[in-house]
């Protein structure tokens, strides 16, 4: 592994009772890179990704984000370190407006104190401009600045995609996982998507760990793939390396 990785995974294994879903996995993500996890249905993919984000505690294995293990802590001290993440089904608080849902994000940045809050004190009131200066901002970056006051749940799907991504980014992450990020998405959606990821890691040196099963996206987007199978791990490579190894075609394809 790179010692230069922003996160390192070593011999992760997740178990649940006799079942052995994920056995192994060793990989490294480095800054600025675009790292996919492919792999069959049941694969093992969206086993990884909840351990890495906190959602499971793994059986065994290292899990070491930016020289510091994070191995069974839960999900918002993970995202506290500078790792957030989007879900495969949409979860955006669906009541409240687009920009509510970005200014509810913030709270993880904020250290608000109640009694500022109750008496207006000067510095709440200037806390609480560069929140929503902050969420403008972000409106624009991802195009919903025009839907700020619609209920999320509202949206199109591509446009819930969206801000759900923003709603990761206005945390200031080094490393945002995304799921599945263009299920449901049409094709000029799905475009529109690997420009985004493009320009998140380049404007804002980001690594982006992906779980996809859109081809065309993945070898458009990605530095680097791990192919799994069965929950173990096949092979790490370039997208061109993956894509004409006979490994990752069997297990894809199937063989006679």
């Amino acid at each position: 592994m790179s010692a230069q990785a922003l996160l390192k995974v070593a011999g992760l294994q997740m178990r649940f009772g006799g079942l052995l879903a994920v056995d192994g996995i060793d990989f490294d993500v480095r800054p600025k890179e675009v790292f996919a996890i492919i792999g069959p249905n049941g694969a093992g993919k969206t086993t990884v990704f909840n351990c890495v984000g906190g959602f499971y505690k793994p059986t065994a294995g290292d899990i070491v984000l930016d020289g510091h293990a994070i191995n069974g802590q839960p999900s918002h001290q993970v995202a506290r370190r500078g790792l957030v993440r989007t879900f495969q089904n949409i979860r955006l608080f669906k009541q409240l407006t687009v920009l509510e849902n970005l200014m509810v994000a913030q709270h993880l940045k904020v250290n608000r104190n109640m009694l500022s809050g109750l008496f207006a004190t000067p510095a709440y009131r200037r806390a609480e401009r560069a929140e929503l200066e902050r969420a403008a901002y972000w409106l624009e970056r991802v195009g919903l600045k025009d839907v700020a006051n619609r209920e999320a749940g509202t949206l199109s799907y591509g446009h819930q995609r969206r801000l759900e991504i923003a709603r990761c980014m206005i945390t200031d992450p080094r490393l945002l996982m995304l799921d599945e990020p263009a299920a449901g998405l049409n094709p000029q959606e799905k475009i529109e998507l690997q420009q985004m990821v493009d320009g998140l890691r380049n404007e804002f040196g980001i690594s982006v760990l992906l779980i996809e099963h859109d081809m065309s996206l993945v070898m458009g987007v990605s530095d680097r793939i791990l192919v799994m199978e069965h929950g173990k791990p096949i092979m790490i490579g370039k997208p061109d390396e993956v894509r004409n190894d006979p490994r990752v075609i069997k297990a894809y394809l199937g063989e006679d």
